[in-house]
């Protein structure tokens, strides 16, 4: 019996094959959020495949294998507006962005209109679109809200096969300016969001959002970045309107649920106490099902823009001795690669498509505790407590000792889970 198993049992958890539904679902209805007046809508990822551990299936059945992932539940549709003067208008969030990154006007999205973290931060004030004056750089909540999970991770130096996260009908995109010395993959978006603590062994840190791999991770933002003397530069979108979108309004509800009234979703107030993969995570979130547990039977693994929405960016490990989430949630410490107490990263019920969309090895996490790289000869924390990564579904992590990438990333496969319903009766 391998030792995850082992863990398994010890832990009282049985992979029972659920008998009820987990077929395609769908939330509150368009008409029932507008009239919430929520102030964290959670836009749809808009994953329309299912996955097993290695490329797409046809979505399966109640209690099969796999069942419960993202393509099988109808999230809040994106809804925008072109204003034909330069914005969109999200007509969920109540965001007005800028159409395009394109800062110099001259046609292409290049390495020429990029900003540093600074150089962000202070142009926002003397910016001016479509007659407003009160634009700002977005949260990392707000940036997020816009990531698209039909998108296709860049492979390799090419971008043949590969589709932005983020809908292009709407928002001007572009790759890393190769020509310029970029990597394809330097398509990183610059937010308002710095880190409580520090990465890479005590650099000041932002979290971004990079709609070419579909990731968050923290980057340095001071001038002393060895790779960019002047300053690490970011793709910049400007926004305006609903300020409260990245404040949560969680209410324990005493009876092991909590409830975001902000979001209308609930969620369990324990975690599953055990990491597990992803085939796992989805078999366990049926198992809870059957029990009707906490006295409800549509449980599901939360995608990747419902579990991000949680995240407490106040918080962290080395800042506030705790997770990045509300202290109304319990969660399981662990220790991490470095052999420090930490905290775990958590599944989510997205597909990171890579390569073609119809190769689905990975899922997307979150890392509510330090995520670890392999630097210098040492693990670090690389991309901070609420960054959104990605990793192999199955698998053993040890086949990976030091990492894998240029932050040498530490592949996460056994991850926790926590539960996620809409808010209202079973």
């Amino acid at each position: 019996m391998s030792g995850k198993w082992q863990r398994w049992l010890a832990a009282g958890v049985v992979l029972a094959v659920s008998s009820l539904s987990c077929s395609q679902t769908t939330g509150i209805d368009d008409e029932q959020n507008v009239a919430q007046e929520t102030s964290v809508r959670v836009v749809d990822t808009r994953q329309e495949r299912c996955y097993d551990n290695l490329r797409s299936i046809t979505c399966p059945s109640p209690g099969a294998v796999f069942c419960g992932q993202d393509a099988q539940h109808d999230g809040l549709a994106p809804k925008y507006v072109d204003n034909g003067d330069g914005t969109v208008t999200d007509l969920n969030t109540g965001h007005m962005w800028q159409r395009s990154p394109d800062r110099n006007g001259d046609g292409a999205i290049d390495a020429a209109d990029k900003l540093t973290f600074q150089e962000a931060v202070a142009q926002a004030d003397a910016f001016s679109l479509a007659g407003h004056n009160d634009w700002r750089l977005p949260t990392i909540k707000e940036l997020y809200s816009l990531i698209d999970f039909r998108g296709v991770d860049v492979s390799g130096s090419a971008t043949s096969g590969s589709v932005p996260f983020i809908d292009t009908g709407y928002f001007g995109f572009g790759y890393g300016d190769t020509g310029a010395g970029e990597r394809v993959i330097d398509a990183q978006f610059a937010t308002s969001t710095q880190y409580v603590s520090t990465t890479m062994g005590g650099a000041a840190t932002m979290f971004g959002v990079n709609f070419a791999d579909g990731r968050i991770k923290g980057y340095p933002t001071d001038d002393s970045h060895p790779l960019y003397p002047n300053g690490v530069p970011f793709y910049v979108r400007y926004v305006r309107g609903n300020t409260g979108y990245s404040i949560n309004a969680f209410t324990g509800n005493g009876d092991g649920t909590v409830t975001d009234t902000s979001a209308g979703l609930q969620w369990s107030q324990d975690d599953s106490g055990v990491g597990m993969d992803w085939e796992e995570a989805l078999a366990w979130v049926q198992q809870k099902n059957s029990e009707t547990y906490l006295g409800h039977s549509d449980w599901r693994l939360p995608n990747v823009k419902e579990l991000q929405s949680i995240v407490d960016y106040s918080r962290a490990p080395e800042a506030t001795s705790s997770a990045a989430i509300d202290p109304v949630f319990r969660i399981t410490s662990i220790t991490n690669e470095a052999g420090q107490p930490d905290y775990p990263a958590f599944w989510s019920s997205t597909t990171h498509a890579s390569g073609t969309a119809t190769s689905g090895a990975a899922a997307a996490y979150v890392c509510f505790g330090r995520c670890m790289g392999y630097m210098d000869g040492r693990w670090l924390d690389v991309h901070g407590a609420g960054a959104q990564r990605s990793d192999p579904k199955a698998g053993d992590p040890r086949d990976w000792p030091f990492g894998h990438g240029p932050q040498g990333d530490a592949i996460r496969i056994d991850n926790f889970v926590r539960l996620v319903r809409d808010a209202g009766p079973s």
